[in-house]
């Protein structure tokens, strides 16, 4: 394994158990941690940026050129999480599993989306 790699595994572990656990922390009433739990999530996300940006700094790639065709990628990954959110939500916390089950599955559905509209088909 790369050096870069490896860097990469750990910050982005790191940063996500920080966003996850921020997100329990913050909608987990029971825990009553709102405040810290969006402190520990933001921290989480800023992780994850400065993830990205030293792995391409360490794999000397250039920084990434903001386009439409990014910023449109990133609202269909935003929708595509909100949407597999939703589905979680329905199943653990309102108990409606089937169309929880559904729900979630059309949003793994739009993750896969995401194969071919970054990498393409051949």
């Amino acid at each position: 394994m790369k050096k870069s790699s490896f860097v990469a595994l750990v910050m982005g572990t790191v940063s996500t158990m920080l966003f996850g656990m921020g997100m329990c922390m913050a909608l987990l009433a029971e825990w009553n941690a709102f405040k810290q739990g969006i402190v520990a999530g933001a921290a989480g996300i800023v992780l994850g940026l400065i993830t990205v940006m030293v792995w391409r700094k360490m794999e000397n790639k250039p920084k990434i050129k903001i386009s439409a065709k990014t910023a449109l990628t990133v609202l269909y990954i935003v929708a595509a999480a909100i949407v597999f959110g939703f589905g979680m939500c329905q199943c653990l916390v309102w108990e409606e599993f089937v169309k929880g089950i559904i729900i979630g599955i059309a949003g793994i559905v739009m993750f896969l989306g995401l194969i071919p509209m970054t990498k393409g088909l051949k």
